[in-house]
């Protein structure tokens, strides 16, 4: 809905929210106060408005766009993303997808509307009537947001930091800013405290470091330890030695330029922060960089409805309680998901990580990096698609070959490569979770399971679950959720009947249970 007011439904329980200055709920909507013409964030620590001058609104755009300008005081364009992005599966939400990816600063409207299926036209009359703002006062506020964490978080010269957020010019950026914020970037930049330094290599790489909002409670462990099993040789490293400092790192492959980044989560007393610091061919490439690694560690989620959802069903109540906040790892680009889930078809996670760093030290492209291990590219669709030959069906096995995997397996990373190169398949972020099935149900090799782990990993699919995977299979039996005496077929059918209880967080119900299937009994 565009906005809220007193008397309609949601109002009075985001109205009890900011009465308890619930930071549960920043970042997923925003608190428009008519009597002083500033829009918060539900945390905010000033006095609470009277119902009658709040209006709520689902994004800062429409609050922007209403005439409301954001407060100094609780900073709102610094709280999380809001998770009903990825929960929600309709046109707005997957636009906002595609919105916080960039599309709209490297494609236009046009652009986004082309990949939603839908007129330019359409998609602005849908959004403007769903959230309060079109497509480009979206984009707007999302650069806004990236404006406002480099003035305060680099060194960055704002000439810089201007084209870094997306703007099209130093004006367009100092406009903006001063219209969202009622402040001039240098204004802001000095109330900043901490910032990092800003570097540019002798072959014009930019490297800086930022800090990522993340809602709280955040279970790290979880997802660097999920990141570390899977490992590429090459293109990611993770070091989790030191339990209060997680690390991990990878190239990226971004719409300017090769790219990478390092990801460290520190625990300060009872919470987790997150900083990234980046690496980038391109100062455009920033907000797609951070827009990535949101999703690669599902920071966006909401972990108090996940929680509160999962810990009522007794099964899964001791692992809630055990590990609360746990995230669902997402990814960072289609094409190498999809390459990874064939390769991980029926095998270990182990032989799918030595398949794989095979595959990257042969055909990867080379990266030079300052961070630590990292070497290589994941090779692209078309460097796959031209470089893996695919054996005749006599053809002795060649120990020298990038994949050493059974020949309809090799076939399907081929195809699937060449359909991503030439565009006769196209997995972005705009995609519901049926369409994207259908799209990959024309590759060979994709079935259910591979498909509901693409929409999960890429998506970000919080209620993704996936038929005849046997780790589940598993850590269900561990659980007690299923008869051990029962016949394969029959513990797939009776786990998918049950997990329609965990819905609409069933992904995040899985990884409770894998969790349970690498616990010593």
């Amino acid at each position: 809905m565009m906005n809220l007011e007193a008397g309609e439904p949601q109002f009075a329980e985001r109205y009890r929210a900011i009465h308890a200055r619930d930071a549960r709920f920043d970042g997923q909507f925003f608190t428009a106060v008519l009597t002083t013409g500033i829009y918060c964030r539900p945390s905010c620590p000033a006095r609470t408005p009277k119902r009658e001058n709040v209006r709520f609104y689902s994004t800062s755009a429409a609050a922007h766009e209403a005439g409301f300008r954001a407060c100094k005081r609780c900073l709102p364009e610094a709280a999380p993303g809001t998770p009903e992005w990825d929960l929600r599966q309709d046109l707005a939400s997957r636009a906002m997808r595609l919105i916080a990816d960039g599309v709209v600063d490297r494609e236009g409207v046009a652009g986004l509307a082309e990949r939603l299926g839908y007129t330019p036209r359409h998609v602005n009359r849908l959004l403007i009537a769903e959230l309060g703002a079109g497509p480009i006062a979206l984009a707007r506020a999302r650069r806004a947001q990236s404006a406002r964490a480099l003035l305060v978080g680099s060194d960055l010269p704002v000439s810089h930091v201007a084209f870094a957020a997306g703007f099209g010019s130093v004006r367009q950026c100092n406009d903006t800013v001063r219209a969202v914020f009622a402040a001039s970037p240098l204004d802001i930049r000095a109330r900043a405290r901490n910032m990092q330094s800003s570097t540019v290599s002798g072959d014009g790489r930019l490297t800086l470091t930022l800090d990522l909002p993340v809602r709280q409670p955040f279970e790290a462990h979880g997802v660097f330890r999920f990141l570390e099993q899977r490992v590429v040789e090459g293109i990611e490293v993770a070091d989790l030695s030191d339990d209060r400092r997680l690390r991990y790192a990878r190239t990226l492959l971004l719409p300017h330029g090769p790219a990478a980044a390092q990801i460290e989560a520190l625990r300060r007393g009872p919470e987790w922060h997150v900083i990234a610091r980046l690496e980038l061919s391109s100062l455009a490439d920033v907000a797609p960089a951070v827009a990535r690694i949101r999703r690669l560690l599902d920071l966006d989620a909401d972990p108090a409805a996940v929680d509160a959802s999962l810990v009522a069903d007794p099964v899964l109540a001791a692992s809630v309680a055990e590990t609360p906040g746990i995230r669902v790892p997402g990814a960072v680009d289609a094409h190498e998901m999809v390459v990874r889930a064939i390769v991980g078809q029926q095998i270990s996670v182990v032989a799918a990580h030595r398949h794989l760093s095979r595959l990257v030290e042969h055909v990867g492209q080379p990266y030079t990096s300052s961070f630590e291990g990292l070497t290589k590219l994941f090779p692209s669709p078309g460097r796959i698609a031209e470089s893996v030959a695919v054996p005749e069906p006599e053809e002795t096995l060649d120990p020298d070959r990038p994949l050493r995997l059974p020949r309809a397996s090799i076939a399907a990373i081929v195809g699937a490569s060449a359909a991503f190169a030439d565009g006769s398949i196209d997995v972005h972020l705009g995609l519901d979770p049926d369409d994207l099935r259908q799209r990959l149900a024309r590759l060979s090799r994709i079935g259910d399971w591979t498909a509901a782990y693409i929409s999960m990993r890429v998506l970000g699919d919080p209620d993704a679950w996936m038929v005849g995977d046997v780790a589940l299979i598993a850590g269900a039996k561990r659980l007690g959720l299923l008869d051990t005496g029962a016949a394969k077929a029959v513990q797939h059918r009776q786990l998918a009947e049950t997990a329609t209880v965990w819905a609409p967080w069933r992904s995040y119900a899985a990884m409770h249970i894998w969790k349970a299937s690498k616990e010593t009994p």
